[in-house]
């Protein structure tokens, strides 16, 4: 970031210690001690009697949707306790029995509560009444709703042209809330949706459309029981995604192999002791997972991949029929994995050939493969490149459009996925000349701005407005001083939560914070019980009715929030009968099915225990591209190489996180213990730079000549390849630059981030 940029310290976390104690990092995942850490946080937080009645309506039939990640239930026979350690933490984050409102605000001024830390902000307990922060004040105050309506309206319409306003959507948004989000806004002129997807995502969708015709994943789960190979790539289930360690497990148990492929080396991915059996729980029998394990370099992915596929070929391995008939550009791949030499291939992913051969050997006998990957792979420059060799490496094998093979993107947040089916994107969706119709306007057709887009947009003062939908911007996105700067260039910004967070001390002239219901509670309109409804990673739409009494009686659905600002904002302009919409969600629903294809019989369907999946035609067999094909992809291969005395760093989540929500300071499967503040460092890049364990540095970004400082971090000696080191976000979100991003996605490249390490220039 450049010198001349202003300054913003409340952007950052608290530089102060709490106290890092290192053990040994752990080899199995789950256990007794997650039972105990689950019901350590439930109890804790939402009292015993609170907790467990969410807790048993956890992920089942009729239940609550997890709010944590977007794992599938099962369609059959689901346990007793349906829910993981991750869940648990997110229930009883969600329904703290503590509540803050203006009295809390009165005694606790934005810049006080700067100086806090994002964990001690979310203990305070749950937003309980609006509240404004007007222009010139430090302290937030009491706001009615309709007061709070009548200010966004008013900013609103007050704006030269719709496109000066931001309209961002958290993953944990339902598909009736996201619905009536895009449709107000739509109807307000603009496509301006930045959502959680474009940073996390985003690859994934851009790099499966054109090779397969769809976005999404092409499995379900009970295809893991069927797969012969699983691959996980960038990925770490037993931390972000816990339940996927149940579905390993059964694989596992039917034969499966499972390759493993990460820069660390993760507990999740070695052993598992499953919680819901009683040998599990005793810890006496762990399930082994990875049959091989690579820990290639950070970015050395799409290096792997080729130099797998190289090996598949030379050893004739492949599916030549699946290949004949429905894929197209196999030639193209040919020529360009032929042109790709092994020295590169090895340099580039920092393993062996003889790693690299042992994988293929693997994937070579099995004609059943499933891929899966996350955010170490989405979040790269050569992202899209990357996951496309995913694909390659699929259709080489045939391993799509059959049981127990196909790709398998793991969905972070609980409806990211069902928010951009519900039409949450920047470009219009295809069933876009059907909203107007339904609804009786012209569906604006120019693209809007993204999260990167929309965060350069408020920083140059062309959008004036700002509008969360959940989420927590400034901790989740880029560059923290540059997006703290552009929310401070806003006239007005307005965030929708449930509980504090560092976006609501960072504001435009003026602010808003309107608490809404959680997931967790009854949502009740006029007198008649409402539920809602969610879509998993894996296509599955299902229902989610809260069970809990509203924390305060002064909170309103995200549904009420978006049709009543939708009614204040449009006026007459509007023929959208928002009253009636909000007041029962079957006819959001109804309208849902006579636009968006798929949800035909939506009412209905959802009542179903389960719900119903989504149509998938690649999971079919057939691919809905241009070509009517699967398409192979040819692309080079990038080169990762960095300057003299510089490490690759990238972002990842301890095991007391969620995205940007800190339940604890313990990342006990890392061994890291009471604190967050560290840099974890290959023991021989620490004394090449003479450093050692216990050391405080300075992290300094480079890029294209910026430099961006994130100060005060402990080294911790771990084991991560030469060249690469790992902290966790979002404390060096500072370091992400706000122009490097992956191509044709535009995601922020988080998980590579070049740095080098200096001796703290100050005392913490």
């Amino acid at each position: 970031m450049s010198d001349s940029l202003p300054v913003v310290p409340e952007a950052d976390c608290p530089e102060a210690f709490t106290g890092l104690t290192v053990s040994d990092p752990k080899h199995v995942a789950a256990g007794f001690p997650a039972v105990a850490s689950s019901m350590k946080h439930v109890w804790g937080r939402a009292g015993v009697v609170r907790g467990t009645r969410a807790l048993m309506m956890l992920n089942q039939p009729g239940g609550i949707d997890c709010t944590s990640c977007a794992w599938p239930d099962p369609d059959e026979h689901r346990a007793f306790a349906e829910f993981c350690e991750n869940g648990a933490k997110a229930i009883a984050f969600e329904a703290d029995s503590r509540t803050i409102g203006a009295e809390f605000f009165r005694d606790h001024s934005v810049d006080d509560l700067s100086k806090l830390s994002d964990y001690e902000h979310g203990r305070f307990g749950r937003l309980a009444e609006p509240l404004v922060l007007r222009p010139g004040s430090r302290y937030y105050e009491a706001i009615t709703w309709e007061s709070a309506f009548k200010l966004m309206a008013d900013e609103l319409n007050a704006l030269a042209s719709p496109n000066e306003a931001i309209f961002y959507t958290s993953g944990r948004t339902s598909n009736e809330a996201a619905f009536l989000y895009q449709l107000f806004v739509r109807q307000f002129g603009t496509n301006n949706f930045p959502d959680c997807s474009n940073m996390c995502h985003e690859s994934s969708g851009s790099a499966l459309v054109p090779t397969v015709g769809i976005g999404k994943g092409t499995v379900k789960l009970e295809d893991f029981e069927k797969a012969q190979v699983i691959v996980i790539l960038g990925q770490n289930p037993g931390t972000n995604h816990p339940r996927m360690l149940s579905a390993l497990q059964k694989a596992k148990r039917a034969g499966a192999k499972i390759i493993a492929v990460n820069p660390l080396k993760e507990a999740g991915l070695l052993a598992f002791l499953n919680p819901q059996e009683a040998r599990g729980m005793l810890g006496v029998w762990s399930t082994a997972l990875a049959d091989v394990y690579l820990q290639v370099k950070i970015g050395g992915d799409q290096a792997l991949l080729k130099g797998v596929m190289k090996c598949l070929l030379s050893w004739g391995k492949i599916d030549a029929a699946f290949i004949r008939d429905h894929t197209t550009g196999f030639d193209d791949l040919k020529r360009s994995l032929d042109a790709t030499g092994w020295d590169a291939i090895l340099e580039q992913s920092g393993l062996s050939r003889e790693e690299i051969e042992a994988a293929a050997r693997v994937i070579a006998e099995s004609d059943r493969i499933i891929a899966c990957w996350a955010m170490g792979l989405t979040q790269h420059k050569h992202a899209v490149a990357t996951i496309q060799d995913v694909v390659n490496l699929i259709l080489l094998c045939g391993s799509i459009g059959k049981p127990g093979a196909g790709l398998c993107p793991v969905r972070g947040h609980s409806n990211v996925q069902g928010d951009r089916t519900m039409g949450i994107w920047e470009h219009v969706p295809a069933w876009g000349h059907k909203l107007g119709q339904e609804f009786g306007f012209t569906v604006p057709a120019e693209k809007g701005y993204d999260t990167v887009e929309a965060i350069r947009a408020m920083h140059a003062g062309d959008a004036k407005v700002f509008i969360g939908l959940g989420g927590n911007f400034l901790s989740a996105t880029p560059d923290t001083q540059y997006t703290a700067q552009a929310l401070k260039n806003t006239r007005l910004t307005v965030h929708v939560s449930i509980k504090l967070n560092r976006s609501h001390l960072v504001t435009g002239r003026t602010a808003l914070i309107l608490p809404c219901l959680g997931r967790t509670e009854r949502d009740v309109q006029n007198e008649v019980a409402q539920f809602v409804t969610t879509e998993n990673s894996m296509g599955v739409v299902q229902s989610s009715r809260g069970n809990l009494a509203p924390c305060s009686p002064h909170l309103l659905s995200e549904t009420q929030i978006v049709a009543r600002l939708a009614a204040a904002t449009l006026g007459p302009r509007s023929k959208t009968p928002w009253d009636k919409l909000a007041a029962n969600y079957d006819f959001i629903r109804d309208a849902i099915s006579r636009v968006v294809p798929g949800f035909d019989g939506y009412n209905d369907r959802v009542r179903e225990p389960g719900g119903f999946y989504l149509p998938n035609k690649p999971r079919d067999g057939t691919f809905p591209t241009p070509t009517a094909k699967a398409n192979f992809t040819a692309s080079d291969l990038i080169d990762l190489k960095v300057g003299p005395g510089e490490l690759v760093m990238m972002t990842i989540r301890t095991h007391d996180q969620f995205n940007t929500t800190i339940y604890g300071l313990e990342d006990r499967y890392r061994g890291i213990h009471n604190e967050r503040r560290v840099v974890l460092m290959n023991r021989d890049d620490a004394r090449d730079r003479k450093l050692k364990a216990g050391d405080v540095v300075d992290l300094v970004g480079h890029f294209r000549g910026e430099q961006r400082r994130a100060n005060h971090f402990i080294v911790v000696e771990y084991d991560i390849p030469r060249g690469c080191c790992a902290t966790y976000f979002p404390e060096t979100n500072v370091l992400v630059p706000i122009d490097s991003t992956a191509d044709v996605s535009n995601t922020p490249t988080s998980k590579w981030v070049v740095i080098t390490v200096e001796l703290a220039s100050r005392a913490p």
